[in-house]
């Protein structure tokens, strides 16, 4: 083999330096072994499938199989292709000149082969990085054969003297360009089933026809494909003889505890405002907590399409907007942190109501009142599993309180101090965040939207009101002299 950084230019150097070919899912096999061997993270930045996803990918790299990564929307499939290519060597010898990566010891294009004839051991030799070596596709319906297989090129024909059936006039698409690498299509069954079937041929028989000339190619590459199962019957379908050919299917999830949610959530949202001119951000555990049960109860709510699912991409998007909010907020205050508080969730609804597809019951309520209700049983689990269980007298006094006439103003343009004063009038309502252990001392931005936790959990058990402009209230009740409400009988 050749020495670290060293490259051979010609076929004769490479054949002298013991160079021995294989196939790219050996190569792939023997990368991924010493990962494992070494306890080297296999899929950095993918979280809650070290138990899952990851051991059924591992068994199909390792069984040198095709697979496909079947889940909805926002399920990291795209992120997971995209890492394979740390299980490809740093780089690869070719043909110089070759379009499909020809082995300079195995080609198998006609040019690669003329290439050989006409120089011999002198043949160029040029070498791919794996970057080179990933080639991925959006499968849409108006792809055709000739972007994935190829066509003919009656302009190289001319240009070379060449017939038409000659293989050098072929102008080769996305998947002999991945030869000895990883080819990689997303959303499968959008894919009209004539290129389906151009796919099953290539993996199994290796022979490709173009424009009626039979051509053999026999490729060496990985295929890994991603659908979305609500594909199989909305928009299209994978054909059997292509299922039958893939070695495993394998299914995503979303996020299986709002902890592993939370941190995909931090990891993947923009946050870090510093670098252009912003404030330093400071979120408290139990907000960020809020914005992902938000995409829990959503995935649970049957006024919501759980055909369609909520995309994890919807918490990334509602922190991000949360942030900004309460940063717009820091800076005419003229704070020196940026502390989101729940008034801020409610201010990030265009980030809830453009990531949900509703059933026809959701339709008649409309996006927005789903929404807000999410954002108020998000707060109620929330505060739940902070321990208000164990403030419940204070709880007891902060209703009474408002039944008493109390009103609260909360606007999300007020300072943190000047929202900690405000608070400061609720009996008992700073004494059951500190209680709970959710205000810290020397930050009235963290009282404040523990403060706000609470209120809204309120607003979910129906204890209390809250408007939309960010007012608390008592609940409307029935006076006692009211007329009974009229009943009807059949």
């Amino acid at each position: 083999m050749r020495k670290v950084n060293e490259r051979f230019a010609t076929l004769g150097e490479l054949k002298a330096s013991g160079y021995r070919p294989r196939s790219v899912k050996d190569e792939i096999r023997t990368n991924l072994i010493g990962r494992l061997r070494t306890g080297e993270p296999l899929f950095p930045g993918v979280v809650g499938y070290d138990d899952s996803v990851v051991p059924q990918i591992v068994n199909a790299l390792l069984a040198r199989q095709n697979f496909i990564l079947l889940g909805l929307r926002g399920q990291a499939k795209s992120r997971i292709i995209r890492q394979l290519i740390a299980f490809l060597d740093p780089e690869i010898p070719i043909l110089a000149g070759s379009e499909v990566n020809d082995d300079p010891l195995a080609p198998v294009s006609k040019y690669g082969r003329l290439l050989i004839e006409e120089h011999g051991d002198a043949a160029p030799v040029e070498w791919v990085t794996r970057d080179a070596r990933f080639v991925e596709k959006l499968a849409t319906p108006d792809v055709t054969i000739a972007d994935i297989i190829g066509d003919v090129d009656p302009i190289r024909a001319a240009r070379g003297g060449h017939v038409l059936a000659d293989e050098l006039t072929i102008h080769f698409g996305l998947l002999p360009r991945a030869n000895r690498g990883i080819f990689a299509l997303n959303e499968l069954p959008d894919l009209a089933g004539k290129i389906q079937v151009g796919l099953f041929n290539i993996m199994q028989e290796g022979d490709i026809q173009i424009k009626g000339y039979p051509v053999r190619l026999p490729l060496d590459v990985l295929l890994v494909f991603t659908a979305n199962p609500e594909d199989y019957t909305a928009r299209g379908k994978i054909i059997t003889p292509l299922k039958d050919r893939i070695g495993s299917e394998i299914s995503t999830h979303y996020p299986a505890s709002v902890e592993a949610g939370v941190r995909i959530t931090g990891q993947e949202a923009w946050l870090d405002r510093t670098a252009t001119e912003g404030l330093p951000v400071a979120i408290p555990v139990f907000i960020a907590e809020a914005i992902e049960r938000i995409a829990f109860l959503g995935r649970e709510d049957r006024r919501v399409d759980q055909r369609s699912g909520v995309s994890q991409r919807m918490p990334i998007s509602v922190l991000e907007t949360a942030v900004s909010n309460a940063e717009r907020r820091s800076l005419v205050c003229g704070e020196n942190v940026v502390v989101p508080r729940p008034s801020d969730i409610h201010a990030a609804l265009p980030s809830i109501t453009g990531k949900l597809e509703l059933e026809y019951e959701g339709e008649l309520i409309g996006t927005e009142r789903i929404a807000r209700d999410l954002i108020a049983e998000a707060a109620q689990e929330t505060f739940h599993a902070w321990g208000g269980e164990a403030v419940a007298e204070q709880l007891d006094e902060i209703v009474d309180y408002f039944d008493r006439g109390g009103v609260l103003q909360v606007g999300d343009t007020a300072s943190a101090a000047a929202s900690l004063e405000g608070f400061r009038t609720v009996p008992g309502l700073v004494e059951a965040v500190t209680e709970m252990g959710l205000a810290v001392p020397d930050s009235a931005g963290h009282t404040v939207a523990a403060c706000e936790l609470v209120l809204e959990a309120l607003v979910a058990e129906k204890r209390i009101t809250r408007s939309d402009g960010g007012s608390y209230a008592r609940m409307p009740r029935r006076r006692p002299d009211a007329p009974p409400k009229p009943t009807f009988e059949a």
